[in-house]
C-alpha cells in the first residue's frame, strides 16, 4: 500500500512540475520549488493524517520527482513519459541500499536516471526507431530460413 501512495505521488510530483512549468508559464525552477514547498508544509503543519513512514517520505519522493518533471520539454513528448519516470524513480527510492545516506545530491541524481531510463524505453519500443525495425527484419528471417529447411 505504501508503495502504490509514493507511485502516485510520484507521478504527481513530475507532471504537475511539468505542468505548472509550462502550461501556466511559471518556470521550471519556480514550478518545483513552489509545488514542493505546498506539500512540504502539509506534512509539517499536518504529521499524523498519515503513517510516520508517508508522512516522512512522501515529500522526499515529491521533491525527487519533480526535478524529473523541470526536464527541457523538448526531451518530454508527452506526460505518459513522466507518469513512467515518476513511478520508476518511486519503486527505485523504495528500494535504495542505505549505504548512500548522508550523499548529497541522491535525489537529483536519481530523477536524472529514471527519467533517462524511461526515454531510452520510449525511445526503443517506438515505431519509427531502426533497432527494433532491424530486430524484426532478422527475425522473420530466422523465422523464414528455418521453415525452409
Amino acid at each position: 500500500m505504501n508503495f502504490i501512495i509514493l507511485a502516485i505521488t510520484g507521478v504527481l510530483g513530475a507532471t504537475l512540475t511539468f505542468y505548472v512549468s509550462e502550461q501556466l508559464n511559471q518556470g521550471v525552477v519556480r514550478a518545483s520549488a513552489l509545488l514542493s514547498l505546498i506539500v512540504g508544509l502539509f506534512f509539517y503543519c499536518f504529521p499524523d493524517i498519515l503513517d510516520v513512514y508517508l508522512t516522512k517520505n512522501i515529500p522526499i519522493v515529491f521533491i525527487g520527482t519533480s526535478f524529473i518533471g523541470m526536464a527541457s520539454p523538448k526531451g518530454q513528448k508527452h506526460y505518459l513519459l513522466l507518469a513512467i519516470s515518476g513511478i520508476l524513480f518511486s519503486l527505485v527510492y523504495i528500494n535504495k541500499s542505505h549505504f548512500f545516506n548522508g550523499y548529497g545530491g541522491a535525489l537529483g541524481t536519481l530523477a536524472f536516471i529514471t527519467l533517462l531510463t524511461s526515454m531510452a524505453f520510449s525511445h526503443a519500443f517506438s515505431k519509427k526507431h531502426k533497432i527494433i525495425s532491424e530486430i524484426i527484419s532478422l527475425k522473420n528471417k530466422l523465422f523464414h530460413r528455418k521453415k525452409q529447411v
